[in-house]
Order: structure tokens, then sequence, then C-alpha cells
């Protein structure tokens, strides 16, 4: 086993994992400390160390404000159990697991971006385990990036200092930490050409960010994108759909200085993080992605959509229940209203979709729900072909009965445990129907990571349901619910007249 590792900055000790026929290698730097003079700035290359470096445990999670246990809020209550857990500044460091015996074998590699909003959230999150997926003959790796104030301010100083990398810092230290595996995971039995990133939510968004960079040509060879796309069909929602312009970023991160009291970026990089941290807390506001014209040069979605991404097979989906669309209306005078404004000629076939005759708008309403990330996915879907790129995409639904005293649902991120092959870790009452889909979905997820296609058998040798790709003669995806089971069928009424209507809004406003 590959106990022992020499990468660019020295050599690097594991320690088996729980098969010892695994080896884990834990909080390994792939970047200077973004500390002093670092903080808002670029990723720097590590420096060397000597002797051997102990990689037996993850590294202090990013700087975010701390997750107090509480059994009244799910996510708390499911993920963040280690209220106590270790935090700092000093956080670019990343964790492989490997089942390589030698380092010459070129094992499929996954790379991780955890999800959190870009807020909140670390790879030492214990649903995050590499071990499951890496007994499969992958080489897992779980990175951490900088959030919220840290990895996200903008400011003129910070522009005029460094025009090159003026923002983004959070996604340049994922796209950093992904080219240090590109040069370093041989080392760990790791194939450099054939490196697989994925996320899910924040993570997931942050893959369409590194898909739609043009800094990103040769990053990787396959994406993954769990609940992380989203478009609305219908006005009135909450999430943002525009990613914002340098130059207003740039105006908030002048007024948050200001909030803090100090007159240049030299004053800000000299406060205590814990101190810098808390205040941007008070503050309370969204630290994100924005359109920097070096690292992002646009929305994501819309430059997928204009083909303007890197050419690569990608998985993506959702759960059942998350980010469920309905229109925002409070009468059937409004509803109608809405129809009129969103559908136009096709106002009225949406009205009997949504049987509004009955003239109950409580039921228009439930007709008329869809999920805003399915709705993206097919969207997406069609631009692939209409483009003429057409690129293997493969759609996936996660319908699982998910039991527990709450009651909960497919709520967001509880893929996470089913996918990860941790259910183990789980507080949840999971059966073996559950253990059985997780084993399923884990083999899925390493087929496409080995080689763009999550066909193949199963681990009992038997061959699992076959995963069709999604075409437009074939809009089909694969329904992860008490079984794996493809679903031949189109999707519903209101959702195809939904995404038909979107390419006649694109179309007329040319």
């Amino acid at each position: 086993m590959l106990r022992e590792v020499k990468v660019e900055n020295g050599i690097v000790r594991g320690l088996p994992a729980a098969d010892p026929r695994i080896t884990s290698f834990k909080g390994i730097p792939f970047a200077a400390p973004p500390v002093g003079e670092n903080r808002w700035r670029a990723p720097q290359p590590a420096s060397d160390w000597e002797g051997v470096l102990k990689a037996y445990e993850f590294a202090p999670i990013s700087l975010q404000v701390r997750q107090e246990l509480d059994d009244n809020n799910i996510y708390t209550r499911e993920w963040a159990v280690e209220p106590d857990i270790a935090m700092s500044e000093d956080c670019l460091y990343l964790n492989v697991w490997t089942p390589a015996k030698h380092s010459d074998e070129k094992l499929p590699v996954y790379v991780w971006y955890f999800g959190g909003g870009l807020q909140v959230g670390h790879p030492s999150e214990m649903e995050f385990d590499g071990e499951r997926i890496a007994r499969r003959g992958i080489v897992v790796v779980t990175i951490n990036y900088r959030l919220n104030v840290f990895g996200f301010l903008c400011h003129p100083d910070i522009t005029a200092e460094a025009p090159e990398a003026p923002a983004n810092f959070g996604n340049l230290d994922q796209q950093f930490a992904t080219r240090w595996v590109k040069r370093n995971i041989s080392a760990f039995g790791g194939d450099p050409d054939n490196i697989t990133i994925g996320g899910q939510s924040a993570g997931g968004a942050s893959v369409m960010s590194q898909l739609t960079s043009p800094q990103n040509e040769g990053l990787c060879k396959q994406a993954i994108v769990q609940s992380g796309v989203f478009r609305h069909a219908y006005p009135g929602t909450f999430m943002p759909m525009v990613r914002m312009q340098l130059s207003e970023a740039e105006k908030k991160g002048e007024a948050f200085f200001d909030y803090l009291g100090v007159s240049s970026l030299k004053e800000a990089r000299e406060l205590d993080a814990v101190y810098l941290r808390d205040k941007a807390v008070a503050y309370n506001s969204f630290w994100g992605t924005v359109v920097d014209q070096k690292f992002s040069v646009g929305d994501p979605f819309e430059l997928f959509m204009q083909n303007k991404r890197l050419k690569v097979p990608v998985m993506l989906g959702h759960t059942s229940t998350e980010f469920i669309n309905t229109p925002n209306v409070n009468s059937m005078e409004e509803l109608k209203q809405m129809a009129q404004d969103v559908f136009g000629s096709g106002a009225q076939l949406f009205l009997e979709l949504c049987e509004a005759e009955a003239n109950s708008l409580e039921l228009s309403k439930k007709k008329a729900a869809i999920s805003s990330i399915e709705y993206a996915i097919r969207i997406m879907a069609k631009a692939n072909e209409d483009t003429g790129a057409n690129t293997p995409l493969y759609y996936y639904n996660f319908d699982a009965d998910i039991p527990g005293w709450d009651n909960p649902g497919t709520f967001h991120s509880v893929d996470l445990w089913f996918f990860f092959e941790t259910l183990a870790k789980c507080w949840r009452p999971f059966t073996g129907k559950h253990y059985d889909l997780a084993r399923h979905m884990c083999n899925y997820w390493a087929n496409f990571i080995r080689n763009g296609d999550p066909n193949g058998p199963d681990s009992t040798g038997q061959h699992m349901p076959t995963w069709e790709p999604y075409t437009s003669e074939a809009p089909y995806g694969m329904l992860f619910a008490d079984q794996a089971v493809c679903v031949r069928k189109q999707p519903s009424s209101v959702m195809k007249l939904a995404v038909d209507q979107y390419f006649l809004n694109k179309a007329s406003s040319k």
C-alpha cells in the first residue's frame, strides 16, 4: 500500500483507513497560508518542508460562523455535529484517499468541492469520507477553500494591486488545488489525465464556475453537478439569478471597509482574522462569485447555454423536493396575469394544465410546481444539442424514502450520504434498501468518474439498470428511489411548456 509518497513540496505519510487496503492522507498543504499579505490574494505556492509530513488529521476548516447544535435545525442536526471544530484563516489543505499499491497505477481521480452557500462548510464533514468511493478503484481528493468575506470580498485596492486576479479567491483556491492534483496525483497512483471535478449545492455551482472559466482548458475530463444549477420559471422567487459585476462588488467592499473603520487594504489585512469573521457575520451580507472578466466572464448557466465551456461529459441532478418553484401569486387573477407575462400565447394552455378552471388557487399552484433544478437541466440539455456540442449529459432525480422522527422528505443535501456511501455515519435509522441504493449510487458515480459513463456491473456481478444519456428524443433520467431505475417518460406537460417557452422568449428577445 502507498503509505508514503513524494509530492512537489516534500514527503507525505498517510495512515490506513478503516479498510487497510485504502490509505488516507489528511491535511496536505496545496498553497501558502492565505494570511497577512496573502489575505484577499490569489493562492500562492506552498513552501517546501523538511522531513516527513505526517498527514494524519484534517487541517482546520475555513473561518466561518460557528454552528451550534440545534435539534430544530435540520442542517445543524444532520451535519454540524462537532461545534468546537478547529477553524483558521490558514486553511488551504486537501485530503486524499487512495487504493493504489504503487504510484504507476494511473487510477481515475475525483476532486470534490463541498457546498454551503460559499459561506460555510468544510471537507472534513463526516459524510465526505472518501473511503467507499476509493474502494472502487478511485483516488478521491477533497479540498478546502476560502469562504465568505475571506474568499469573496472585492475592493478597488485589491483590483489595483492584482488586476490579473482581483476577485473570487475561493474559486481560485478550488482551481489551484485541482491544478496541484494534476501535478502531484500520480504519486498517489492517480491519473492526472483522468480527473473528474464534482460538488453539491454551492460546490456544484462551483463546478459550473470552473467549467465555464476561460482559464481552465484541460482542467478535467468529466464533471458532476449536484443540486448546483438553478433557473426559475416563475418570477418573484428568493434566489438571485444575476451574478454581481466586479465594479458593483467593489462598492460593496468599500462600504464594508467603512463599517470596519479601516481606510486601506493594508489596515484591513492587519485586522485579527476572528475579529474580521465576527464583524462580517454581524454585517450580514452574502459574499459570492462575481464577474471579474478574469476567472468568471459571466453567468455559468448562460455560458453553458452558449457552449462556452469545457466540452466534457456531465452528470447532474437534484433531490425531488428541493427548490420547488411555484407561482408567487395570491389570487386567480394574479395567476392569470402571471401566466400571460411568462407564457404569452401559451398562457391559456398553462392555465388548462393547472386546472385553473376549477377556480382553486392552491390546486393550480400545486399543478404548476416544478423543480428549479430540473428546469435548468432540461434547458441546458436542449442547448447542448442546439449548439452542436452534444457532450454526454446524465440526469438523475433522488427520491428515496428518508427515515427519521422529523419526516424530512428528500431535503437539500440528503443525497450526500448515499453516493459517498457513508450512511453508517448518519443518525438516521437507514435499513437494507437504503444501503442497497447507496451501493448502486456509489457504483454509478465511480463508473462515471472512471470513464464518463455511469453504467456497469454492481459489485455483486449483476448489471445495474442502464442509465441512458439525456437527449431531446429521450429526455430520460435515473430515478433513485427504493431502487435505481431509468425512467423512460417525458417531462410533465407544465415542465415541457416552461422549457419551450424559455426558448421562445429567448428567440423573441434577439
